[in-house]
């Protein structure tokens, strides 16, 4: 009886747990691939109109201000991966009531880290501009801009953590109409308040905040449209934080925000030193990292897709269609390493040539792309085994992996190369590229020494 109750309130979405592997990864990886190639490109559309419409002032004014929302962010998606997570392994498990109280908790640990964050970005504004060297002549727009866009946190982690709610449970397709809603909303306000008000940065925040707010009604009226398949309620004891809940919450997330903030400040480092070598290593840095960023958002959706549908076999018992998953999806993200590799090859300067037409950028490029064959190759790897390690829940090998990837390898092995190796600006490229084979190679042994199979589950506490 309890079987066939939680089966029918939890509808949403796909059962992932049944059904032919390759064609339920593809049919769930393939939005949320879509929604990560949106967020891609309406993210740079801010920049686009401003600097089309503002100029060089106002492109800084966005840039410098959006550094806070920059940190904001992983933040809100490392604890939408814990809901994940956790939601998937308790819906493999059919565990009605904990998903219950696990949406509630969630959404109302979201909403108000948000408002905290909100409220100290706001009240240290000025510190935190004068903190990372905004010019003075921009301060006025990065002022603005920063102080908008943290009124719009909450609905930046009410979507997150929406987002993680759905793709926990299989649904995907949901979180794709929602950040379309977004681009729309952003790119038609942007041109209107920039173009038409003539307004700076400020039209460009308010153009944000209401584009993150629409996805976020967008978001929550799917919720309540379907509040009797999460038994959700509009009352505060629905809200009310579990515990014990809250534990597991944090115990998934804050390693996963770390792990987010520590690579952030590695790149840091890296674009720091490569702004030293000049302009044309520092325009070539900043455009290859874009693109490395575009052509890798294939492989990261279906590692995000791999992990959810790991989760959910795992809180089912189903440890060999778990194992099956994680070489299915290596093949997947094979493939995509594969086509981009190619395309790095064959034409790199038609790829280069997207964003820049200056010749000594287009023929670095060249280098730069050849370079980074071996890291999309090596992201593709480790990117589905590691889907298998998030899944489990085994959160210090993860954790591990994050500094090790993030700081340990990425800086050192770039040090090594520029100064034992006297290769100079190529080697902070190369450091980078090598950066993610030791992580790989322990998530391929943890992988095949099968202890994930006899992991005690988040669902067994």
């Amino acid at each position: 009886m309890f079987v066939t109750q939680a089966v029918r309130k939890t509808t949403v979405g796909t059962n992932l747990t049944e059904g032919p592997i390759l064609r339920g990864l593809l049919l769930f990886a393939i939005p949320i691939v879509l929604t990560n190639l949106i967020q891609q490109l309406y993210s740079m559309v801010d920049l686009a109109v401003i600097g089309h419409y503002v100029g060089t002032l106002g492109s800084i004014g966005v840039n410098t201000g959006g550094e806070i929302a920059d940190l904001v962010s992983p933040v809100a998606m490392g604890f939408s991966t814990a809901g994940q997570i956790y939601i998937s392994q308790l819906y493999g498990a059919q565990k009605e009531d904990k998903i219950k109280k696990t949406v509630g908790t969630l959404l109302s640990f979201m909403i108000l880290a948000a408002a905290f964050l909100g409220v100290v970005t706001i009240l240290f504004h000025e510190p935190i501009l004068w903190m990372i060297n905004c010019p003075a002549e921009a301060l006025g727009q990065a002022a603005d801009y920063m102080i908008i866009t943290a009124i719009g946190f909450p609905f930046i982690f009410g979507y997150y953590a929406v987002c993680g709610i759905l793709r926990g449970m299989g649904e995907s397709r949901r979180p794709l109409f929602f950040i379309i809603i977004a681009a729309l909303i952003n790119i038609v306000l942007d041109i209107v308040l920039v173009s038409g008000f003539h307004m700076t940065a400020d039209g460009t925040a308010i153009a944000t905040v209401l584009a993150q707010l629409g996805s976020f009604i967008a978001a929550f009226v799917f919720l309540l449209h379907n509040k009797e398949r999460f038994d959700f309620e509009l009352s505060a004891s629905y809200f009310k934080p579990d515990r014990e809940i809250m534990s597991v919450l944090l115990k998934l997330g804050i390693p996963q925000v770390v792990r987010s903030l520590l690579v952030r400040f590695s790149m840091l480092w890296v674009n720091s030193t490569a702004n030293s070598y000049g302009v044309v290593v520092s325009s070539t840095n900043s455009i290859g990292n874009k693109l490395q960023k575009f052509l890798e958002v294939f492989v990261s959706g279906v590692d995000t897709a791999s992990a959810s549908m790991v989760g959910q076999n795992l809180g089912a018992r189903k440890t060999d269609r778990a194992g099956k998953t994680t070489l299915y999806t290596l093949a997947c993200t094979l493939v995509c390493a594969t086509v981009t590799s190619l395309l790095c090859l064959f034409c790199p300067k038609l790829v280069f040539g997207l964003f820049t037409r200056d010749p000594e950028v287009l023929t670095l490029g060249v280098t730069f792309l050849r370079i980074f064959i071996l890291h999309f190759y090596v992201s593709a790897i480790i990117g589905a085994f590691q889907a298998m390690v998030t899944g489990c829940g085994f959160v210090e090998l993860g954790f591990a992996i994050g500094i090790l990837d993030g700081v340990v390898c990425k800086i050192g092995l770039s040090l090594i190369f520029v100064h034992l190796f006297k290769m100079g600006y190529e080697g902070l490229w190369w450091g980078v590229a090598c950066s993610r084979i030791i992580p790989c190679l322990i998530c391929i042994g943890y992988y095949f020494s099968g202890r994930w199979k006899t992991r005690k589950l988040l669902t067994s506490k």
